[in-house]
């Protein structure tokens, strides 16, 4: 009779025991089946960006990924994430995903928050009004454009940004960017260059900057200029006829006649002598430099000489010659003379 008890208790204990074998099993398949969803290539085909919005949470991402189709089991990855983080943020932003990604995979990705970038290249010479047609183009970025800051205040550059940048923003980036350049630049000039500031230096930059687009020729064309101040020559720079009777605001769809040379105007260089009112745009780097390291020499005039670039010289009467076989050259274009005169342009009055 004593031996019942301790059958039944026996029988009780294998009973058990085969049951937690049984859910140990059933666990451990479970783990296995979850590691290898959570580690398995992904369902997405080539690689994708993704928008993770502000606040979303674990689940308010996993939802997101797969309705992207990067991932297929929302639930594997927010117990994965919830499991593997070790307590790292999951970032909001535009992301890429490669393609094949898995759970895993694109849980490192928003961890480690290396968001999408986005580029927007300001060329040089842009005057503050075209800059901001630039940005106003731009569809990824977000708000409306400042009040316009001064002329030469941006400086011309390729300036990359996330998705929720402003355009206040880049335009804030782009001011820090030419006030840190400029006083770097100014401090390193030729000291016996005519200029009292670095705001005269810009003014002259972007002058040279509308003249040419020829990094061997800027500081050549800032010697001519500082060659025609010294003697009280006008500097008689077209560009700056066409920022007066444009306004800034963009260019000049014909030709330059007579009459303009003789607008009245404080940025008109062909009625006032020396630098004008101030910049016609905003110049770069090279320009800046340019003006603040100018070539040595005793050049007073140049003109287009069809290449691309000028013809320098030091005579009027050199500068003649050149200005015919400029001429020359429009004819053989079918192209009409200009007809204007200046440092910069075909002839002296």
């Amino acid at each position: 009779m004593s031996g019942k008890p301790h059958s039944r208790l026996f029988k009780l204990i294998e009973g058990v025991t085969l049951v937690v074998v049984v859910f140990a099993f059933l666990i451990g398949g479970i783990v296995a089946w979850f590691w290898h969803e959570f580690n398995a290539a992904g369902p997405l085909r080539d690689e994708k960006i993704v928008v993770i919005p502000k606040g979303a949470g674990t689940t308010g991402i996993a939802k997101v990924l797969t309705e992207a189709g990067v991932i297929e089991n929302p639930l594997v990855f927010k117990i994965g994430a919830r499991l593997t983080a070790e307590g790292l943020p999951l970032h909001a932003g535009e992301f890429k995903f490669p393609a094949s990604v898995s759970p895993r995979g694109a849980m490192r990705v928003l961890i480690e928050g290396k968001v999408v970038l986005h580029r927007m290249t300001v060329a040089e010479g842009l005057t503050v009004a075209e800059v901001y047609d630039v940005l106003n183009a731009q569809p990824d970025l977000e708000g409306p454009v400042p009040p316009k800051p001064p002329e030469g205040s941006l400086l011309p550059e390729t300036y990359f940004f996330v998705l929720g940048d402003t355009r206040a923003q880049l335009v804030d980036r782009m001011r820090s960017e030419m006030t840190a350049q400029l006083a770097a630049l100014w401090e390193q000039r030729d000291k016996d260059i005519p200029l009292a500031s670095p705001d005269e230096a810009v003014t002259l930059a972007s002058l040279v900057e509308k003249e040419t687009s020829q990094d061997d020729e800027r500081a050549r064309v800032a010697a001519v200029f500082y060659n025609r101040m010294k003697k009280g020559m006008a500097l008689q720079s077209d560009p700056t006829v066409i920022y007066a009777l444009t306004d800034g605001k963009g260019k000049l769809e014909r030709t330059l006649t007579t009459a303009d040379l003789k607008l009245d105007n404080p940025y008109n260089t062909y009625t006032n002598t020396g630098l004008p009112k101030g910049p016609i745009a905003n110049p770069g780097l090279a320009a800046l430099k340019g003006v603040l390291h100018p070539a040595k020499t005793k050049e007073l005039y140049f003109v287009a000489d069809g290449t691309g670039g000028h013809a320098f010289a030091e005579t009027l009467d050199q500068h003649n010659k050149n200005v015919a076989k400029w001429r020359k050259f429009l004819k053989s274009q079918a192209e009409q003379p200009s007809g204007t005169a200046g440092a910069g342009s075909e002839g002296e009055n």
